[in-house]
């Protein structure tokens, strides 16, 4: 069967989105991994899916390349978003993700908002494997964590330049200490309104 996608990007972490409303949802793993190759498929960070919601404007799913799940994305979010006010006139919707409601706004340039909530630093919620204080956590670096819908843990470098976003993202990726893996990032705070950040994505690697 055909299957209709959209694909998009927000400064080129890109996604695709496919629209499942009012049909059987008939994506799953062995196909997310299929459409994630960038070699051999789309390609994409994330794929959001859009199916029928009762409570909300519509639900969204969503997957990484290698055929893990996450319980949130905000660009992804943002492109749904764009495409819903296509459809209404309305300049709020609301989304149902497995992190909660998420509510999404057109501003007035055009740009498209979402609240993603306030940021959850208890250990059981991130999740970490043991109640552990999150904001040093035991290992190389010291870094700390939070979830946003999904696991986030933040080293905080003076020596951002060399940081081994790979080597070092993988491994903290799959440290046993995140049950759940986790999303790396490399922060280096330049004022108290500014940091720079590179990211190594659970499940997807090096997003621009």
């Amino acid at each position: 069967m055909l299957l209709p996608f959209e694909k998009m990007h927000a400064n080129g972490d890109d996604f695709v989105i496919v629209d499942m409303r009012g049909r059987k949802n008939i994506i799953d793993r062995r196909l997310i991994e299929q459409m994630g190759d960038r070699n051999r498929g789309i390609g994409f960070n994330q794929l959001a899916v859009i199916v029928d919601c009762e409570d909300a404007d519509a639900r969204l799913t969503f997957w990484n390349p290698d055929g893990t799940t996450l319980d949130a994305c905000g660009s992804a979010t943002r492109g749904v978003a764009w495409k819903l006010f296509r459809e209404t006139d309305r300049l709020k919707i609301i989304v149902r993700t497995n992190h909660g409601l998420l509510t999404c706004t057109k501003e007035a340039d055009g740009l498209i908002t979402v609240d993603m909530g306030r940021p959850l630093f208890l250990w059981h919620e991130i999740p970490i494997d043991r109640k552990l204080d999150t904001l040093r956590l035991p290992i190389l670096g010291e870094p700390a964590a939070c979830s946003m819908g999904n696991p986030h843990c933040s080293l905080f470098l003076d020596d951002f330049e060399n940081a081994d976003v790979i080597g070092v993202g993988q491994r903290i990726e799959s440290d046993p200490l995140f049950p759940q893996k986790t999303n790396v990032h490399f922060v280096q705070i330049l004022s108290p309104s500014g940091i720079r950040l590179r990211i190594w994505e659970r499940g997807g690697g090096i997003p621009l």
